[in-house]
C-alpha cells in the first residue's frame, strides 16, 4: 500500500486531469438529489437521469409518492435495475420524512442513514452535494480506483476506503476529490479497460503496469 504522501500526490494528479468533476445526476433540490442517488446503487447516473427526466416531473413531493399504488411507482422506475425494491424503499423513505422531518431531507447523517434505502454512501453525496457539508462517498468507482492505484488494500472493506481517503486528503478537498476520483474510474481507469497505456500515474501504479505489460505481450509489443 501506498504511503499517504504518494496517495496524495496521485489524487492532486487525478484532481489536475479532471478540474471540473461534480455530481453528475441532474436534480433540483435536497429531496430530489436524495432520490435520485438511491436510485443509482447498481445503475449508471445516465440510466437515472433519463428516469429522473419525467419522475420529477410527476412527483414533486413526498405526499406525491405516497399519493399512487406501488404498482404505479414500480413501473415509473422499471429500466432502472432493482425497481421493486427502490419503489418500496422510496415509499419508505417519503413516509418517514412526513412523519419524522416535516417532509424535509434532513441534513444530519446520522438523520439521513435512518431512512429507508439510504446507506453510508448516500447520505455522505446528500450531505455533500445538497448542503454542503464535508463528506467523501465511497462507490464503486472509488472503491475500485483506490484499491488499483494502492492508495488502499484489496482487502478492505467500503468503511475501510472512505476511513483511508479521508485520512490522506483534506476535508476541505473532500467532496471535490470524492467527483474526481469518480471520474477518473468512469472515463480513465475503467472497470474493464482501464486506460494504462495513456494514463500520468502509469509509473507508481503496480496494477497498471501489470496490465500495460500484458497488454504489451498480446499485441507482440515491447513494455518498457
Amino acid at each position: 500500500m501506498l504511503s499517504k504522501k504518494k496517495a496524495l500526490s496521485m489524487i492532486d494528479i487525478i484532481d489536475e486531469m479532471f478540474p471540473d468533476a461534480e455530481c453528475e445526476l441532474i436534480h433540483d433540490n435536497p429531496f430530489e438529489l436524495t432520490i435520485a442517488v438511491l436510485l443509482s446503487a447498481q445503475c449508471t447516473d445516465n440510466t437515472v437521469n433519463k428516469v429522473t427526466k419525467t419522475l420529477f416531473q410527476k412527483y414533486h413531493t413526498p405526499e406525491d409518492y405516497l399519493a399512487v399504488s406501488l404498482e404505479e411507482l414500480q413501473n415509473d422506475i422499471r429500466s432502472i435495475g432493482l425497481y421493486r425494491n427502490k419503489a418500496k424503499n422510496i415509499q419508505k423513505l417519503c413516509q418517514s420524512l412526513i412523519d419524522k422531518f416535516n417532509g424535509e431531507v434532513p441534513s444530519q447523517h446520522e438523520q439521513l442513514v435512518s431512512l429507508a434505502g439510504v446507506g453510508q454512501k448516500t447520505a455522505n453525496v446528500v450531505m455533500s452535494v445538497a448542503f454542503g457539508e464535508p463528506a467523501l462517498a465511497v462507490d464503486t468507482h472509488v472503491e475500485r480506483v483506490s484499491k488499483r492505484l494502492g492508495i488502499c488494500r484489496w482487502k478492505d472493506n467500503v468503511t475501510e476506503v472512505e476511513r483511508r481517503l479521508t485520512s490522506i486528503i483534506p476535508k476541505s478537498r473532500w467532496t471535490k476529490s470524492h467527483h474526481q476520483l469518480i471520474f477518473f474510474g468512469r472515463y480513465h481507469c475503467l472497470a474493464k479497460k482501464p486506460k494504462c497505456d495513456v494514463c500520468p500515474l502509469l509509473p507508481d501504479c503496480r496494477e497498471g503496469q501489470k496490465r500495460y505489460r500484458a497488454s504489451q505481450r498480446l499485441s507482440g509489443g515491447n513494455a518498457s
